[in-house]
C-alpha cells in the first residue's frame, strides 16, 4: 500500500516587545532564574492582567503581511491546565475569536532527488495572542530540578496552518519562510537557539488517495530545520510501519530526541474540551479599528515578494539574484545601501552572494558582524569599474579590508595594486610582447585562436599583473589583425 503524509504546523513566535504581555516586567533574555518574575508573572492574588499594545501591533503586522482576517473584535479565554512552571493553574490565550483568521504564505519547495523545485500555498488557519509559560530546569543543582518563571507571561503569536503539507521538505519550506517574514517585518527576532521560534508539528499518515485524515501525533518544540526533517521522517516511518503491522496510532504529544533521531510519547494528546476554555473575565474584548490597521500598515516595510519584483524590474536581475537578496530583511537593506552608495546592481549581486556571503559562512558570522560595511563594498566596486583595479585585485582589497587593513584606496596604494591604464604604456608592452613571441603570432595568423590567449598572458605578466586586461585585448587585437 501506498500511503501519504499529511502535515500541520503550530508556530510559537516570540514577539519583539520590551515588557511582557500582561505586564511591566522585562522580557530580555539571560537574566538570572526569576529575577523577571513579577506579581502578574507569579499569579498573586488580586494582581489582574493588563494588555501590552504593542503585542497587538505584531500581530496586525503578521495578518497585514500574509493579507488575513484581522477580527474587528477577539477575545482572550483562560486555558486550563495544572503544570509547575504554570502558577495560575491556567494560560491567557485566545480560542473562539483569534486577533488573526485566515491567510496563506506561498512557499518554494527545493528540488529533491527527481523532484523538480515547485512552488505551494500554505493556509494558514489563525494566529492568536497568547502568554508564554515558564520552564523546568533540571540540574541546576544537582538531583533536584526548579521552575524559572523569567519567561512566563512573554508575548507569543501561535500561528497554526492547515494540514496543507505533504513532505518534511514542504514543513521545512515553510517553516523557514515563515521564520523570514517574522524577521522581515520585524516581530520576531527568529532566535531559535534562544526559544524565539519553536515549531509543534503535527504529523499523520493515511492510504494515498484517501481524503480520510489519519490519527495525528504532535512533536513538540522543534527549534532547528535540521531535527524538524528528521522528526517529521522518523514519525512517518514509525506511523507507517504500526499500521501495516497491524497496530493503532494513538493520538499523542512526542518528543523529538536528537541524540537518537527518534521520537516519543510523552502524553496522550489533549482535545481543546480538556483544557476548559472560556472568556477570561479580567480581559475586555480586543477591539481593532480601520484606523488601527492604517497606522500599523503604514510602518510596514515593502515586503519580500513586493522587493523582488521590484529588484527584477528596476535593476534587470534575475529571479534567482532577486530571490537571494531578499531571502533575509538584513541582506536586502545591505544590497540596497551598497546601491544608494552607488555600486552598480549586478556586480553588488554578484558580490554580495558570492565574495561576502562565501566569508561569512566560512567564519559562522552574521551579516550584522561584517567587517566590510555596504559603502565600503560599493567603494570597491566603483574602483573595478572606473578601471582603477582589476577583479583580481578586488579580492586582495577584499580580503585586506576584511582584515581591518584599511579603507580601499589606502589599501590599492599601499599594496601596489592600481591598474595600468595608459594605453601608450600598455602599447609599448604589447610591441615588446609581440617582437619576443613572433612563432605564437604566426600561429594566430594561422588560426590557433589558443595563441591569442597566450599572448595576452605574456602581456600582463611584461606588466607584473597590472595592465588594464580590457585594454590588453583591444589593442593586441588591433594590432594582430593590423
Amino acid at each position: 500500500m501506498e500511503w501519504e503524509v499529511v502535515i500541520g504546523l503550530e508556530t510559537h513566535t516570540q514577539l519583539q516587545t520590551v515588557s511582557k504581555i500582561f505586564s511591566g516586567a522585562s522580557v530580555k533574555y539571560g537574566a538570572e532564574p526569576n529575577t523577571q518574575a513579577c506579581e502578574v508573572s507569579l499569579a498573586l492574588p488580586g494582581v489582574l492582567p493588563v494588555l501590552n499594545k504593542q503585542a497587538v501591533h505584531c500581530a496586525i503586522k503578521f495578518g497585514l503581511a500574509i493579507n488575513a482576517e484581522i477580527a474587528p473584535r477577539s477575545v482572550f479565554a483562560r486555558k486550563n491546565y495544572f503544570y509547575p512552571d504554570l502558577p495560575k493553574g491556567y494560560q491567557i490565550s485566545q480560542f473562539e475569536l483569534p486577533v488573526v483568521g485566515k491567510g496563506a504564505i506561498t512557499i518554494q519547495v527545493p528540488a529533491a532527488g527527481k523532484q523538480s523545485a515547485y512552488e505551494k500555498v500554505v493556509n494558514i488557519t489563525r494566529a492568536h495572542l497568547e502568554e508564554d509559560a515558564g520552564k523546568s530546569v533540571h540540574g541546576a543543582v544537582e538531583g533536584m530540578s526548579g521552575i524559572d518563571l523569567n519567561r512566563a507571561g512573554t508575548p507569543l503569536l501561535e500561528i497554526v496552518t492547515e494540514p496543507d503539507m505533504r513532505s518534511a521538505a514542504e514543513a521545512v519550506a515553510y517553516a523557514k519562510k515563515l521564520h523570514e517574514l517574522v524577521q522581515w517585518i520585524g516581530i520576531c527576532d527568529g532566535n531559535m537557539q534562544e526559544g524565539s521560534f519553536r515549531c509543534d508539528v503535527n504529523v499523520s499518515v493515511r492510504p494515498k488517495g484517501s481524503d480520510k485524515l489519519g490519527t495525528r501525533r504532535e512533536i513538540k518544540n522543534l527549534n532547528s530545520f535540521k531535527f524538524m526533517t528528521q522528526a517529521i521522517e522518523y514519525e512517518t516511518r514509525w506511523q507507517i510501519e504500526t499500521l501495516e503491522d497491524g497496530g493503532k496510532i494513538q493520538q499523542a504529544t512526542v518528543l523529538f530526541n536528537p541524540d537518537t533521531g527518534e521520537t516519543r510519547a510523552m502524553r496522550s494528546k489533549e482535545e481543546a474540551n480538556d483544557y476548559r476554555y472560556f472568556p477570561d473575565p479580567d480581559l475586555l474584548p480586543l477591539v481593532i479599528s480601520e484606523q488601527d490597521k492604517a497606522r500599523v500598515q503604514a510602518d510596514m516595510p515593502e515586503l519580500p515578494a513586493a522587493m523582488k519584483a521590484r529588484l527584477e524590474a528596476k535593476f534587470a536581475l534575475s529571479s534567482y539574484d532577486a530571490s537571494s537578496l531578499t531571502a533575509s530583511r538584513e541582506l536586502a537593506d545591505y544590497f540596497m545601501a551598497a546601491i544608494d552608495a552607488g555600486a552598480e546592481p549586478k556586480q553588488t549581486a554578484n558580490w554580495v552572494m558570492g565574495s561576502l556571503s562565501a566569508k561569512l559562512n566560512s567564519e559562522d558570522k552574521d551579516l550584522s558582524s561584517s567587517p566590510i560595511s555596504a559603502q565600503q563594498l560599493a567603494q570597491l566596486l566603483k574602483r573595478i569599474s572606473d578601471g582603477t583595479i582589476s577583479n583580481n585585485a578586488a579580492k586582495q582589497v577584499f580580503d585586506a579590508m576584511w582584515q581591518g587593513e584599511g579603507e580601499v584606496d589606502s589599501i590599492i596604494a599601499a599594496k601596489g595594486l592600481k591598474q595600468e591604464s595608459d594605453s601608450g604604456a600598455i602599447e609599448a608592452i604589447i610591441d615588446e610582447v609581440l617582437a619576443a613571441n613572433a612563432a605564437m603570432v604566426e600561429e594566430f595568423k594561422a588560426g590557433k585562436e589558443k595563441a591569442f590567449n597566450a599572448l595576452v598572458g605574456q602581456a600582463m605578466k611584461a606588466s607584473k599583473g597590472k595592465a588594464n586586461p580590457a585594454q590588453v585585448n583591444d589593442i593586441l587585437k588591433k594590432k594582430l589583425q593590423a
